[in-house]
C-alpha cells in the first residue's frame, strides 16, 4: 500500500534531502583541501595540462583553484542553510529561493565541468568537477518536493 505524502510531510522530506545536500556540499568543499596533502588530483591535472609549469606555478594554480572552490563551497553551505531556514519557517517564497539556489549551483557545477582553460583542457580536474555536481542532485529533489507542496 502506497502512502500519499501530505502537504505537511513534504517540507520535512525536503529538509531531510537538504541535510544530505549540505553534507555533500561539505564533502565537495573539504575534499580538494584534503587532496592537496593526499592524492594530488588537482596538482597532477595542472601539471599534465601545463607541462612547462615549474612547481611554483603549479602550486599557485592549485592555490587559486582551492580558493575558488572554498568560496563556492561556503556559498553552497549558506545556500543550503538559508533555504532550510525558509522552508522550516514555511515562507511562501521558499520554493523560489530553492530554485534560484539550485540553478546557481547547477550553473557553477556545469562551468567547472566544461570550461576549458588556455591549455585547451578543462580547467578543473574532472574528478573534482564531478564532485561539485553531487550536491545538485539532492538540490533538484528538494526543489521538486517544494514545488509539489506549494501547488
Amino acid at each position: 500500500m502506497a502512502v500519499q505524502a501530505t502537504g505537511a510531510s513534504r517540507p520535512r522530506a525536503a529538509i531531510t534531502v537538504m541535510w544530505g545536500g549540505l553534507a555533500l556540499t561539505i564533502v565537495a568543499t573539504v575534499y580538494p583541501l584534503v587532496d592537496l596533502g593526499t592524492t594530488h588530483v588537482l596538482a597532477d591535472h595542472v601539471r599534465a595540462t601545463y607541462p612547462a609549469y615549474d612547481s611554483g606555478e603549479v602550486d599557485a594554480a592549485v592555490t587559486a583553484y582551492l580558493a575558488i572552490l572554498s568560496v563556492v563551497g561556503v556559498l553552497g553551505v549558506l545556500g543550503w542553510l538559508g533555504t532550510m531556514w525558509a522552508v522550516r519557517g514555511r515562507r511562501a517564497w521558499a520554493p523560489w529561493a530553492a530554485s534560484g539556489v539550485w540553478l546557481a549551483a547547477a550553473c557553477l557545477a556545469l562551468t567547472g565541468l566544461t570550461v576549458k582553460d588556455t591549455s585547451g583542457e578543462v580547467g578543473l580536474a574532472p574528478p573534482l568537477a564531478w564532485l561539485q555536481v553531487l550536491p545538485c542532485v539532492p538540490g533538484l529533489v528538494a526543489v521538486v518536493l517544494l514545488w509539489r507542496r506549494s501547488r
